[in-house]
């Protein structure tokens, strides 16, 4: 059974396209057939992420509009054969969006893929609201500092209230928490929430941590997925939630700080 899974948050810059990138990459990996949908109309940076941003040449708008069939607007990923990409237009905006036109795209996309991923723009306006409305499960992104943490909340809250399952009283959309950009030296000395604080606040079971690294920035200027970045954190952080995802049970590593070694307490440097 196909399954919708929507990338949000209330905030801006948390992580969610490079979740998007990551998150549909690893379960292409893992051999599902997966697209991943950039919600994000008049901004469009999942392409950037993904490094196909020259092979667009039609958008979601084009086929919400009719002007061309959703294969011409799908893109193959350079990374996995399983993986497909469908950009949003940087030349509209949010209002071109519209339920009867994206209902209709995830119902044609149902018969070919394993899974669908939307990559939501931040906020709380149409755009957000048509990205989450038909899923079926949400990555629900957050950074462990407060605004973050109370914009995530006025998501889960439209989630249950006001997504297609809310309104026609089906089973509601199973949610999971990822936190991003997690600094544990950052927790310890009282500068960040922490993992706990974050899910007493939310309540929501937690699917991953992903560490703050400068892996994530090199990954996003040369256009690969985080997941692809060879012996990093983040790639390895990214690979766990995709497991705990398809039903693994693995413990949840990067919640502490590395302790120096004998030598580098001795000597110092980095």
């Amino acid at each position: 059974m196909p399954r919708i899974i929507v990338v949000t948050s209330g905030k801006g810059g948390v992580g969610k396209t490079t979740t998007s990138a990551s998150f549909s990459s690893g379960l292409a990996m893992r051999g599902n057939k997966t697209v991943v949908i950039d919600f994000d109309v008049g901004l469009r940076n999942l392409d950037l992420i993904m490094g196909c941003e020259r092979r667009v040449v039609y958008d979601i708008i084009n086929v919400i509009n009719g002007e061309v069939s959703l294969k011409q607007a799908l893109i193959k990923d350079k990374n996995c054969d399983n993986l497909f990409i469908l950009p949003a237009s940087q030349t509209r905006d949010k209002d071109a969006l519209n339920l009867e036109g994206v209902e209709r795209i995830l119902n044609e996309l149902k018969e070919s893929f394993d899974y669908i991923v939307c990559d939501s723009p931040a906020g709380i306006e149409s755009g957000a609201f048509t990205a989450m409305y038909f899923a079926d499960e949400a990555l629900v992104v957050t950074n462990p500092e407060v605004s973050s943490v109370r914009d995530s909340d006025r998501i889960l809250g439209i989630l249950a209230a006001k997504s297609k399952r809310a309104v026609e009283g089906q089973e509601p959309i199973k949610e999971h928490l990822l936190v991003t950009r997690y600094d544990p030296k950052r927790v310890e000395a009282g500068e960040m929430l922490s993992v706990t604080d974050i899910q007493e606040i939310l309540r929501i079971p937690l699917i991953g941590v992903i560490p703050e690294s400068e892996s994530v920035l090199l990954a996003s200027n040369s256009g690969t997925p985080a997941i692809h970045q060879e012996k990093s954190d983040v790639a390895e952080a990214y690979r766990d939630v995709v497991a705990r995802f398809m039903g693994e049970e693995l413990p949840m590593r990067f919640l502490t700080a590395e302790k120096a070694g004998f030598f580098k307490r001795i000597f110092g440097g980095r």
